[in-house]
C-alpha cells in the first residue's frame, strides 16, 4: 500500500526516471546500463519510502503508542509547558528505510496545534527538536494527555499534518508524515510508564510507548 501523500512526489520521480531510461537508450552501454540503473532504484526507492502498511493498535486501555516507525535515541525528564511541570520526553530516528507515515498515539481531542518554520540540522541531534522545523501538537482525553513533534531533518524538507485544532482522534489512526528521514519527539506526564528503552526498535500505531 502507497500512501497519497506521496503520490506528487512518486509521479514526478517516475517522470525523470523516464527520462533517464530515454537517455540512456541512446548511448553506449557502459553509460547506459548504469544510467538504466539509477533510474529504476529511483523509482523503487520512492516506493519503498512511501509504502503505508496496515497497523493494528493494540486494543487495550490505558497505553500510548508510538507515533512513529524508528529508533529510540533519547529517554530524559524534561520540564514541559504543555503539563505545567514535569515531563518525560521519548525520541524516536527515523532514518530514509522506515515507515515515515505518522500515527495518532492517544485517542482524544486534539488541544494544541502549531507549526514552527526552523533550521534543518541532523535528526540524530537532540537540539533538531527545538530548533528544526516542526509540528507541535498535543492531545488530550480528560485521563491523560500526550504532546508530540514532528520534526525536520537535514535531508527532510516537507512535513504533512492533515490535523485541526479541537480534531477528535482515534489511537493509530494516520494524520500525516514527514518526507525523507527525520524525527519526532512525545512528551508523556511524569505519572506514566515508560515501556520502552533507548535502542528500542518502535512502529508506528502498534508499540506501546507508555502506560497511564
Amino acid at each position: 500500500m502507497i500512501t497519497p501523500y506521496g503520490y506528487s512526489t512518486i509521479a514526478k520521480v517516475t517522470l525523470i526516471s523516464l527520462l533517464i531510461a530515454a537517455v540512456a537508450h541512446f548511448l553506449p552501454t557502459a553509460i547506459g546500463v548504469p544510467l538504466l540503473a539509477i533510474a529504476v532504484f529511483l523509482v523503487l526507492f520512492a516506493l519503498q519510502f512511501f509504502r503505508d502498511p496496515s497497523r493494528t493498535p493494540p486494543l487495550k486501555d490505558g497505553v500510548v503508542v508510538s507515533p512513529a516507525d524508528g529508533k529510540v535515541v533519547l529517554i530524559q525528564d524534561v520540564e514541559h509547558h504543555f503539563f505545567g511541570g514535569s515531563a518525560t520526553q521519548v525520541s524516536i530516528f527515523m532514518s530514509p528505510i522506515n515507515v515515515h507515515v505518522n500515527r495518532i498515539p492517544l485517542t482524544g481531542k486534539v488541544t494544541h496545534l502549531k507549526y514552527i518554520e526552523g533550521d534543518y540540522i541532523a535528526a540524530f541531534d537532540h537540539a533538531s527538536g527545538e530548533r528544526n522545523e516542526r509540528t507541535e501538537i498535543g492531545i488530550e482525553n480528560g485521563r491523560v494527555k500526550v504532546f508530540f513533534k514532528q520534526i525536520s531533518g537535514y535531508v527532510a524538507r516537507r512535513i504533512v499534518c492533515d490535523l485541526k485544532p479541537n480534531d477528535e482522534v482515534q489511537i493509530g489512526e494516520r494524520f500525516g508524515m514527514i518526507k525523507f528521514g527525520s524525527r519526532v519527539d512525545v512528551f508523556l506526564p511524569k505519572s506514566a510508564t515508560i515501556n520502552v528503552r533507548l535502542g528500542d526498535n518502535v512502529t508506528a500505531g502498534e508499540t506501546i510507548l507508555a502506560t497511564f
